[in-house]
């Protein structure tokens, strides 16, 4: 790549290829990998793929081909267009998979130190020039921003679009719901998995055991044979992974090992990003990635599909940033604005320097009855809405507006702030956030999620469009008292055309949904309750319920009921 001022490294080597090289951790085991380098004399930076997957499989030859589940895993891109330009590539299985030692803990801290000592041992290399980077989406992101936090010192930089900082909320426990489905398909995904099992020593076996019991009670668990299963036979296979999160329901010290710590003054220059169609898992990670870190860094939300594998789309990006931080070759990527996001509909990206963006205007667009959505407060005869859900009745409640008159552009985190009560002493919400077309077709564009008795945020946390939950206990619901509940919707970014519409439908599980595609897959397969309730959303000048909407661009003044159209003109009257 090149332009008239600058360009990248050329493709010029060939390449030498080291298999199923042990690497010695202070663990006292070894890291297997294998490594791709320039076939020249001299040193070179090493970019590091560390993962829990088939090496084999990261290393094939493939056409460039769309997300699915026997390629999913390949996410650390083509070593022959990284290594023919002049850097070395590593592709290094993590403790308790492939042909590494240890055991699987997860993004544990020893996994993340054995991820400490490669990047070193690789940096010690007579082929290296002492500079190791990282690449790569979804595990290998998050391998990176967590390493990062240790301040290894030959990690100069990391590109890691696509990772999740936060297991618990952005991945296990969306809103407090356990979402059971993908983590099982994820688990066969893993290569010759070996799982620790020190949260049952850390426990003891006869607490170990007891909770093992309070689950299989637990209605909403024991209705799953796959969840059963691992519950009867913790040892088997990888259940012990699914043991612990099912046992941990709270955000306890387990998850918090695992999370990316902010705090931690890290300077090296990071690259994120992600797409919007990822709100069910990496998205909201790589936003709160940007907004924490605290060196040089970049952020690129795309348009609302995942990377072909093997996530070739970012190769050039990535090598305009490895030039630039590790050959010094000012490839002109620090001269742009730091984040660029895709605004669907429009076919475009914007530029930014802030997020969110400065120029956001947060507009309460409240529920009313008759399924209305808009920014008008409440008329006085206004009270509440209801919907069942029970094994045979799965109800909802669906609001839009009215059809808009100007292009309006929403980009940016929103929040329902719900006022409801149940007869029930629980409630799951689930919240999609919807666009309408003029010809009345729906396509959900994120979502939210809430456990009811997890309800408390954290005032300190929290922002006025974004909610933090502490979740850190239950608390269960007095049936038929209202409550506040502030969920969290995912950011998007996407321009509604005037015509459009945009809406919100709430409901109490997402049993009776369909995927639609196999992103859309990871927003499903959570936990339902098999009680039949009444759910009541209440939107009056007492209880407002409202959508917090950021609006970028348009709206100016505001929607019309009408939709703009205009009554037909009858003379005489």
């Amino acid at each position: 790549m090149l332009s008239v001022k600058w360009e990248t490294s050329r493709r010029q080597y060939d390449i030498i290829h080291e298999r199923n090289i042990a690497i010695p951790v202070r663990a006292g085991f070894t890291i297997d990998c294998d490594i791709f380098r320039p076939d020249s004399p001299g040193r070179f930076p090493a970019i590091l793929c560390f993962f829990p997957f088939s090496k084999e499989n990261q290393l094939r030859s493939i056409m460039p081909a769309a997300i699915c589940p026997e390629l999913v895993s390949i996410e650390g891109g083509d070593y022959n267009f990284y290594v023919r330009r002049g850097y070395a590539q590593v592709f290094a299985n993590v403790r308790g998979t492939g042909n590494s030692g240890g055991l699987f803990d997860h993004l544990g801290d020893g996994t993340i130190e054995d991820m400490y000592d490669v990047i070193e041992w690789l940096s010690s290399q007579p082929w290296c020039d002492h500079q190791v980077a990282t690449f790569g989406t979804s595990y290998f992101a998050m391998t990176a921003k967590r390493v990062a936090e240790l301040k290894p010192p030959s990690l100069n930089t990391i590109f890691a679009p696509f990772g999740v900082v936060d297991q618990y909320r952005q991945a296990i426990y969306h809103g407090g719901i356990f979402a059971f489905a993908f983590h099982h398909w994820w688990l066969k995904s893993l290569s010759n998995v070996r799982v620790r099992k020190e949260y049952r020593k850390e426990i003891g076996e006869d607490a170990f055991q007891d909770q093992i019991e309070k689950a299989l009670q637990d209605p909403e668990i024991n209705i799953h044979s796959d969840l059963v299963n691992a519950l009867t036979n913790p040892d088997e296979g990888g259940n012990m992974l699914i043991v612990e999160y099912i046992l941990n329901f709270l955000d306890t010290e387990l998850y918090k090992e695992k999370a990316v710590r902010f705090n931690v003054d890290v300077d090296i220059p990071g690259y994120f990003g992600g797409c919007w169609a990822m709100h069910p898992l990496h998205l909201p990670g790589d936003l709160q990635s940007y907004e924490n870190w605290k060196g040089p860094k970049k952020l690129t939300i795309g348009p609302p599909y995942y990377l072909d594998r093997p996530v070739y789309q970012y190769h050039y990006e990535s090598l305009r940033w490895f030039d630039y931080w590790l050959k010094g070759i000012d490839t002109g990527i620090m001269d742009e604005p730091p984040i660029h996001l895709f605004i669907q509909n429009t076919g475009e990206w914007k530029e930014a320097y802030e997020w969110p963006l400065p120029e956001t205007k947060w507009t309460e667009f409240y529920l009313h009855k008759d399924g209305l959505l808009s920014e008008h407060e409440m008329w006085p005869d206004e009270s509440a809405s209801s919907f069942i859900e029970s094994p045979e009745q799965h109800g909802a409640l669906i609001f839009r507006t009215p059809p808009l008159v100007e292009n309006t552009e929403v980009c940016g985190p929103m929040v329902l702030n719900l006022y409801a009560s149940t007869n029930d002493t629980e409630v799951l919400l689930f919240i999609s956030f919807f666009e309408v077309d003029p010809l009345g077709n729906e396509k959900i564009l994120t979502r939210g999620w809430l456990r009811g008795s997890q309800r408390r945020i954290d005032p300190e946390k929290s922002k006025p469009w974004q909610p933090y939950h502490i979740h850190d206990k239950r608390e269960p619901l007095v049936p038929e008292e209202i409550y506040e509940f502030n969920i969290e919707i995912i950011p998007t970014g996407i321009l509604f055309k005037a015509g459009s519409r945009f809406g919100i439908k709430i409901k109490a599980t997402d049993q009776d949904g369909v995927p639609t595609d196999f992103l859309d897959n990871h927003a499903y397969g959570h936990l339902w309750r098999e009680t039949t309730a009444k759910i009541t959303v209440y939107h009056n000048n007492q209880y407002p319920s409202h959508l917090l909407v950021p609006i970028t661009k348009g709206n100016r003044i505001g929607t019309f009921m009408s939709g703009g159209i205009m009554p037909p003109f009858m003379p005489g009257h």
